[in-house]
């Protein structure tokens, strides 16, 4: 079975998207989600996340886990998956409701499958 990691960069990307489109700094980020601004700089290092700094950081992402996953063998990324990019900024527009962000992240991800797909 092929080693499955979590890809920090990947993950520093999400949130930075997040905090650029809010305007805030990464400790003001790091006391919102819950974690230490030391957690998030560690990301940013490549260092990868204790589990439940990882649960607690995709759970506010409100994106899923496996966004972040690595797997071993697969060539890593030059940048992080679009979704990973998008979501945060759509969570952080105030005009857009839950649902709203909800079916805009849908029409995403399917027309990345359907471009995928041809």
């Amino acid at each position: 079975m092929a080693k499955t990691t979590v890809d920090p960069f990947r993950l520093h990307a999400a949130l930075n998207a997040t905090r650029t489109a809010q305007g805030v700094s990464w400790r003001t980020l790091a006391g919102t989600i819950g974690v230490s601004p030391s957690l998030l700089s560690r990301l940013g290092q490549g260092l990868r996340p204790d589990a439940n700094g990882f649960a607690t950081i995709v759970s506010w992402l409100n994106l899923p886990a496996e966004d972040f996953f690595e797997h071993e063998g697969e060539h890593p990324q030059a940048e992080p998956e679009l979704m990973s990019r998008v979501a945060p900024l759509l969570r952080a527009d105030k005009d857009l409701s839950d649902d709203d962000v909800k079916f805009i992240s849908d029409i995403i991800s399917a027309t990345i499958t359907r471009a995928r797909a041809n």
